[in-house]
Order: C-alpha cells, then sequence, then structure tokens
C-alpha cells in the first residue's frame, strides 16, 4: 500500500490494469466455451508434463497446442463485407431490459453461415486521474480499492446474438437485448460479426461502425400512495398551462388596454374587430408546489449511496405525474439548477433526462445547495429533501426551512449495513418525517412511507 503512494508506481499499476483488462475482453471476445476448455486444458498438461520421461501428459499438451494453433490460423481466413443499422428506444432504464433490433445485410455473394452478432460499447474503463480516486486508502475498514466494483465496472451486460445463415445479397433482422448498469448516455461504436473456426475454439471478428447512443434513466422504485407535504401557495403569475415559471397566467378574458400593460397581452384580433385596443387578462392561481432538494456533496468511496439518491428522486420525480401539483429538483453541479415541472410545465421524461446525467459536485461547498433552495422558498410549499448524510450542515439547512413554516420530508440516504439510528436534531418534533434509507434495502424503506 505503501509503494502506491508513489506517483510512477500508481502509473504502473494503472499500465498493469489496462494490460490485464484489454488481454480479459480480448479472450472473452475471441475464445469460445469449448476453447476456454483447451486453455484450461493447455496449462494443466504444460505442469503436468514437464517430466517427460514420467508423464505422458505432453502428448495431450502438443494435441491441444496444434488444436489451438490451428484455430488461430483459421481466423485471418474470414472475410465479409456486411452493413448494420440499430434502431434504438428512445430511452432505457437501470436494471430493465432494452430490446431493439439490429439489420444486418450480407452484401457478399457468398453463403455466411454460423455467424453470431456482438455489441460493442464505448470504452468503460476510467482515465488515470479517475484510477487515482479510485485507488486511494478507504475511510473504514478496506485498505485500498483496485478498481471499482463489477457492478459500476460494466455499464451494460449483452448476450451474444446467433444469425440464420445469410444468403448473398440479403438482410435478415436480429432482435438484441441489452442491460444497462448505469445511467448516463451508453454509448455503441458499432457491432462485430463473429464466426468460430472449422473446430469451434476460437473466433473470427468483423467490425463494422455504427456509433449511436441511449440514455439510460436511473432506476425507480415503488412509491405507494403518500401525502407529500405542503398547502397551497400564491404563485405570482400562476403556471397553469404554462411554459415558463412565472411569465404564463390562466386566461380570463378580454378588456381594454390601460396604460402599462405588456405589448405580449395585446389581443390582436380583437383589436382589428373592434379598432381600439384590447388585451387578454389573466389570473393568478393558488396550488401546490414542492421542492425536491437532492444532495450531491458525497465522498469518492460513497459513489453507491449517491446513485441509490438519484433513484429515490427519480422514484418521486415520477410520483407527480398522479399529484395536482409542481415538483422544483433543486441541485448543485457545476452550477446551482432548479428544474420545474408539473402542471404542463415539462413532463416527467425531461426531469428523468436531468437525473440520468446529474454528477457529484466536488467543486462548491454545501453552502451553494443552502442557498439555492432558501432563495425559493417563498414560493415552495413543501420541501422533499434526500440527503447523503446527517451532519450539522444538513441539519442546519433543515432548521433553516422549518423555521420558515414549511413542512419537510427527509430521506437520508446511507451506506449499506449501516443500522445506527439516526439522531432526530431538528426533526425531533416530527420524528416520523426523517427516515433512513439503507442502500441495498431502499425500495423496503420507500414502502414504509405510508
Amino acid at each position: 500500500m505503501a509503494a502506491l503512494q508513489s506517483l510512477p508506481m500508481k502509473r504502473l499499476f494503472y499500465r498493469s490494469y489496462r494490460i490485464v483488462s484489454t488481454l480479459r475482453h480480448w479472450a472473452l471476445r475471441r475464445l469460445t466455451p469449448a476453447g476456454w476448455l483447451v486453455l484450461i486444458g493447455l496449462f494443466i498438461t504444460a505442469g503436468m508434463g514437464t517430466d517427460t520421461e514420467q508423464a505422458v501428459a505432453y502428448q495431450s499438451f502438443t494435441l491441444l497446442f496444434c488444436l489451438s494453433a490451428a484455430a488461430l490460423l483459421c481466423a485471418p481466413f474470414f472475410r465479409g463485407r456486411f452493413t448494420a443499422h440499430r434502431a434504438l428506444p428512445r430511452f432505457g432504464s437501470v436494471g430493465e431490459t432494452v430490446h431493439y433490433r439490429v439489420l444486418l445485410r450480407n452484401d457478399t455473394a457468398k453463403i455466411q453461415p454460423g455467424l453470431a452478432l456482438i455489441e460493442n460499447l464505448a470504452d468503460p474503463r476510467p482515465s488515470y486521474q479517475e484510477f487515482l480516486e479510485i485507488i486511494q486508502p478507504a475511510r473504514r475498514s478496506r485498505s485500498f480499492r483496485v478498481v471499482p466494483s463489477k457492478r459500476k465496472r460494466r455499464v451494460a451486460t449483452f448476450k451474444e446474438q446467433p444469425l440464420p445463415t445469410l444468403p448473398p445479397k440479403s438482410e435478415t433482422e436480429v432482435r438484441m437485448e441489452l442491460t444497462p448498469h448505469r445511467r448516463g448516455v451508453l454509448r455503441f461504436t458499432g457491432v462485430t460479426v463473429s464466426r468460430p473456426d472449422p473446430f469451434g475454439l476460437f473466433r473470427a471478428l468483423l467490425k463494422l461502425p455504427g456509433p449511436q447512443s441511449l440514455l439510460v434513466l436511473p432506476k425507480r422504485y415503488f412509491l405507494p400512495p403518500i401525502a407529500l407535504p405542503g398547502t397551497m401557495q400564491y404563485q405570482q403569475g400562476g403556471v397553469a398551462l404554462a411554459s415558463a415559471v412565472g411569465q404564463s397566467d390562466e386566461f380570463v378574458a378580454l378588456r381594454d388596454y390601460r396604460r402599462g400593460d405588456p405589448l405580449r397581452h395585446i389581443h390582436w384580433k380583437s383589436w382589428a374587430r373592434t379598432g381600439r385596443p384590447v388585451v387578454k387578462e389573466f389570473q393568478d392561481e393558488f396550488f401546490v408546489r414542492h421542492a425536491l432538494i437532492l444532495d450531491t456533496f458525497v465522498e469518492p468511496d460513497d459513489g453507491e449511496v449517491f446513485e441509490e439518491a438519484v433513484s429515490v428522486a427519480a422514484s418521486f420525480a415520477c410520483a407527480i405525474q398522479s399529484q395536482e401539483s409542481l415538483l422544483d429538483l433543486m441541485f448543485v453541479g457545476a452550477e446551482a439548477f432548479c428544474f420545474t415541472a408539473g402542471r404542463g410545465l415539462a413532463h416527467t421524461d425531461q426531469m428523468l433526462e436531468i437525473l440520468a446525467s446529474v454528477g457529484v459536485c466536488r467543486e462548491k461547498p454545501f453552502r451553494a445547495l443552502r442557498e439555492l433552495v432558501i432563495s425559493h422558498t417563498a414560493s415552495v410549499s413543501g420541501c422533499i429533501c434526500v440527503f447523503l448524510a446527517w451532519d450539522e450542515e444538513r441539519q442546519q439547512l433543515v432548521r433553516q426551512l422549518k423555521a420558515m413554516g414549511l413542512p419537510l420530508l427527509v430521506l437520508v440516504v446511507t451506506n449499506a449495513g449501516d443500522t445506527a439510528p439516526l439522531d432526530p436534531g431538528p426533526m425531533r418534533d416530527e420524528p416520523d418525517k426523517l427516515k433512513k434509507l439503507e442502500a441495498g434495502r431502499i425500495a423496503d424503506g420507500l414502502a414504509a412511507l405510508l
């Protein structure tokens, strides 16, 4: 561990990781199940056959080696011209299988039997700077982490899809399946057509270009019908069926122009008909407007907790479909963001798209989130807080919101296995509005919000 602290050793360690992962990817693509058996047999017989006078395992090694060499030599002779077109859906979701079609055309004058189709995704391996963050000493019981967990490292899983025999100058439609494991943009670089050698040990690969992308939405949990905190609030300008917050009112009637009325409210058809200026009159509204506060301030080794917090926020974002209210999503990334959806302003999918791309904030302090929330409290009916910790800074924000008379629902996402109860702190008078959600058991925690 001490050796990893020097910069040259870190670079060497990173290069070793890249080489090993490249070899692993190459072997998984090239070797068939029978090829893996032959490879294992090669290692075993190589170890057992070192003494040719006492064992005959060297004969098995020779046979397996010749089979492997023949299979490798067949690979360069795979030739073909193919074109592929992929038809992706608009969205995918973490953990849910995505079904789509690939149209593959055989542009050669030869019959192509025994082919299979494999997807090519963009390289998911971390950059050198990201790698340095990964191998940092952990704060808990672990000494250090070499690479991300399997769940974080794999962006998606997919199956190799066998193809029917392709006649010359023909095309076939292939149904593909893919399961994303990370939210965000899933990038495809193309597809690979594979064909095994005559012995069925080694695959010859032919890569076809086809760059595309699929937006993967966060995982969502079932949210029971709950009474979100807050009552109707006065909203200056009204927002019923509006397309911009604070600038569109609910139309009521027409009236004569008064000095000072904005020109955009003039009803031109009525002016032409009556011969005098007529304007549209609007009415302000009272309605429920919630703030969904997402905490993006997390330590580098708590990425799983952050992903769960994003999933919790996405679950509440979907819940506004069945509620007559607005929802303001507030978080801090490179800048402070406040995005409003509901009641004709924006669709839930748009909020999920934003949550699909939200990242951890490392450049700004937690104070930036507190200032963002406080600046919007005048028009908010209640707040749903999704925190990554329950420290003094978060509790101070809760105290300020409670002092303004805002109803709160506070959800604190913690690491898996963290069963220690939370100190209610400023929520002591409403302990049922403070919920602890343990990573890995988020669904159970949300189901208890009745």
